[in-house]
């Protein structure tokens, strides 16, 4: 097999949820930048853009070159929803662009482009999943990668939020967001209650316990995130007002639920990997979850400002650095799972 040919091959099998990697480092560089952290933050903004490009461009091969190839992974239930981490990897980027640099008009045009793509992919997943003649059944269709839907709806949420304190009239753009903030805990709600039933009254074996369950906590933490925005953004007078206290109160809700989610995930990690021996390998669902780790720290700074709660700070002060650690730990896993096959790869073409 020659190299191109073993491009082709990775094409043909992109991951549906490859644009993770882009909410993983562009959660990871917002959070960096909140703790002081200014050039990390910028190098790993650097490194997502060019990632976002790469991973557009090889998903556009893909819809060009191998469609039937993708249509089947869209419509499979197990694996449709990755394709909104292409939404929620837009908007994270985006949000990047405010929060991390000042490219307004990039923002901008990725909040655009997210909204497209979260309208299109969320009803099409929804509208495929129903319709589908043939279904593999419960246990096989339902799992944390779901909640991705949720993400990308908050994640549209907190683009929209950071956009609209740019402008001179932000109601409209703010009760969007508040819509999509409210919208998004409601697919979350409806969601997980599947995902546990899943997860409690059927055999779960240690395998099946995939990096996409952490997107049942990461799922609450940009909602606190979301949440958390439209609080401290809120104008000073209009219809997002009236409705604070009950946003400061389910954001709590989110976060709290978000923080007892944490040490059952632990746990399930250390009965999969230590108690069943399943070997410790990169895959793309990973960055599923370095995401919802930065996501929890980013969540948790802004609803301490949001309170004010002084007294949470030092969770995000730590997670900061966890966050990288577990960032550069999959990183470095991915790279050398690269490396090894391109070494491969270039043995076969030698021989």
């Amino acid at each position: 097999m020659t190299l191109a040919e073993n491009l082709l091959l990775r094409v043909r099998n992109l991951h549906p949820g490859c644009f993770a990697l882009v909410m993983a480092t562009g959660i990871v560089s917002i959070d960096a930048s909140q703790h002081g952290l200014p050039h990390i933050a910028r190098a790993l903004f650097a490194f997502n853009l060019v990632a976002y490009v790469w991973l557009l461009l090889l998903t556009a091969w893909r819809l060009a070159r191998f469609r039937r190839e993708l249509v089947a992974d869209f419509v499979d239930p197990s694996r449709g929803a990755g394709f909104l981490t292409l939404a929620a990897g837009t908007c994270v980027l985006g949000s990047q662009c405010v929060q991390v640099v000042d490219w307004p008009l990039l923002a901008n045009v990725l909040a655009v482009a997210g909204t497209i793509a979260w309208a299109a992919l969320i009803y099409l997943f929804f509208a495929a999943t129903i319709t589908a003649r043939f279904k593999p059944g419960f246990t096989r269709s339902i799992n944390g990668g779901w909640l991705v839907a949720v993400v990308a709806t908050q994640a549209l949420s907190v683009l929209l939020t950071l956009l609209a304190a740019s402008r001179a009239d932000p109601d409209r753009l703010q009760f969007v967001a508040l819509g999509l903030y409210m919208l998004g805990a409601a697919l979350y709600l409806l969601i997980i209650t599947l995902v546990v039933y899943r997860m409690v009254f059927f055999p779960l074996r240690a395998r099946q316990f995939t990096p996409p369950y952490w997107i049942d906590m990461g799922a609450l933490a940009i909602t606190t995130l979301a949440g958390s925005l439209i609080i401290t953004r809120a104008p000073e007078a209009g219809p997002v007002v009236e409705l604070l206290p009950f946003v400061k109160g389910f954001t709590v809700f989110f976060w709290a639920t978000a923080t007892w989610w944490i040490p059952l995930l632990v746990l399930l990690e250390a009965w999969r990997h230590l108690r069943r021996h399943v070997p410790f390998r990169y895959e793309t669902d990973d960055w599923d979850i370095v995401f919802p780790i930065g996501m929890y720290t980013v969540g948790t700074f802004e609803l301490a400002h949001a309170l004010p709660a002084d007294f949470l700070l030092p969770i995000p002060a730590a997670g900061v650095y966890v966050s990288l650690t577990v960032w550069l730990l999959v990183a470095l896993f991915g790279m050398r799972r690269l490396y090894r096959k391109t070494r491969a790869a270039r043995r076969h073409v030698l021989h």
